[in-house]
């Protein structure tokens, strides 16, 4: 797996903007892009490639995902969910999880530090 970190320098503020379109997919890869990121929190987008993941891990804080495109499957304490464009899923702080690529996907990663 190869991590790819697209870090464009458009403003992005006051713009109406297709949050899909802001990370691509590249082959067997991961790819993210940070849209704000502050010591409060952060928000990323996510392009996985088929197969690509991320492993089991926790944070020490909720982590919201939004699903932008295609589907993944997001374990939760040993609890897999299919979760598609236009759902979300909240991850427990302190509860293992991870995210595995059904197909490409794109998805929102909100973590607000409380």
């Amino acid at each position: 797996m190869v991590t790819t970190i697209q870090d464009k320098k458009e403003p992005l503020t006051a713009k109406v903007i297709d949050m899909a379109r802001l990370v691509e997919y590249q082959a067997g890869s991961v790819v993210s892009r940070a849209v704000i990121q502050q010591k409060t929190g952060t928000v990323t987008l996510f392009a996985f490639d088929e197969g690509q993941g991320l492993s089991e891990h926790t944070a020490p804080f909720d982590a919201l995902v939004c699903i932008l495109d295609g589907q993944a499957e997001i374990t939760i304490s040993g609890n897999a969910k299919a979760v598609k464009k236009g759902e979300m899923i909240i991850m427990p702080a302190h509860e293992p999880h991870a995210l595995k690529a059904a197909g490409p996907f794109k998805m929102m990663l909100v973590m607000i530090r409380g």
